[in-house]
């Protein structure tokens, strides 16, 4: 299996260089390029040619979430993975609905990055501990209680869509469900038809948004 290629975007120039030899260490990954800043943004990316990109929300010049956005209209199937010291309501959700496929905080100890790093390739929606609870906690706040789900999903989607929820990767859902990993993948493109959605984040927004597990 060819190793998980990774961009890094962060203009600390400690922690840049620490996630780089960190990530260049792992059997699995490669740092295929280390960036201080969103300059050139796209070109970086094209010549980088990542699996995954690693995103700081505070960079001078356009800041993560502007990136965010940019890269998912510019590069869909790339999976974003924000990290940052905030854990506010508002970066939380801009990064989110900007596209960002998990949620990072600078706090986690190196082996949960580079969990988090796998889990996003795999298709998962990895986010840390206070964020996922945080995020869990806004929607029980702000949501109907009723559930609006009229989108038809069978049983096991549901379970699915739940496990997914948690942040687990296709291989996590496939192991705790005892089902293949091509059934997760097929799972998963009919809940992304019923819901009419393109990436796991907005599947797992939704899914909370309108108390559809």
């Amino acid at each position: 299996m060819s190793s998980i290629r990774v961009a890094l975007f962060e203009d600390n120039f400690h922690l840049r260089e620490s996630l780089y030899f960190l990530i260049a260490a792992e059997a699995d990954m490669e740092c295929v390029g280390a960036f201080a800043d969103c300059n050139g943004l796209k070109q970086n990316i094209v010549a980088a040619k990542p699996d995954v990109i690693l995103m700081d929300i505070e960079m001078p010049g356009m800041n993560g979430i502007e990136a965010v956005a940019e890269i998912k209209q510019a590069f869909p199937g790339i999976p974003v993975l924000m990290q940052t010291i905030f854990q506010d309501d508002e970066h939380i959700f801009n990064a989110l609905c900007a596209g960002a496929s998990g949620y990072l905080l600078k706090s986690a100890d190196p082996q949960q990055y580079l969990q988090a790093i796998r889990d996003v390739r795999q298709g998962g929606a990895p986010m840390s501990g206070p964020v996922a609870r945080r995020v869990l906690e806004l929607f029980q706040q702000t949501v109907k209680p009723e559930s609006r789900n009229h989108y038809d999903l069978t049983q096991k989607e549901k379970e699915v869509l739940a496990e997914l929820i948690e942040g687990k990767s296709f291989k996590m859902i496939a192991d705790s469900l005892g089902i293949s990993y091509e059934t997760v993948r097929s799972h998963m493109k009919s809940i992304y038809n019923k819901l009419h959605v393109h990436s796991n984040t907005e599947a797992v927004i939704k899914a909370l948004k309108e108390r559809l597990v």
